[in-house]
């Protein structure tokens, strides 16, 4: 029987090089779903972050590229609604441009078979 679980994925900060922020557990029948994204930019200028989904034994591409340069305006909060289904190993990886810029915020569910 199928089973979902609310799953806080990641909250902090990226670093200023590519990172992963979550990897799929390593269990057959076993996803995650990434719901939504929330952004605070914790500073006063605009800055920018990219956002990729990675498979097992990739690396962060143009190819598995969700965000590319996201602006976020100073002092600002976004929420961005997404459907991102990551299967067994697979990797969030970011990087924001301006270290201790922006704080992500990524929430879903765990989905088991």
């Amino acid at each position: 029987m199928a089973q979902f679980t609310a799953k806080n994925i990641y909250r902090g900060q990226p670093g200023t090089s590519i990172g992963t922020l979550y990897t799929v557990t390593n269990t057959n029948d076993y996803y995650t779903i990434v719901k939504n994204i929330i952004v605070c930019n914790t500073t006063n200028t605009t800055a920018t972050f990219d956002l990729h989904t990675v498979a097992t034994g990739g690396t962060a591409a143009a190819t598995n590229q969700v965000f590319s340069d996201f602006a976020v305006q100073g002092d600002e909060t976004v929420s961005i609604d997404v459907s991102l289904v990551l299967a067994k190993n697979e990797t969030v990886q970011a990087l924001q441009v301006t270290s201790g810029a922006l704080t992500l915020t990524v929430s879903g569910v765990e989905y088991t078979t």
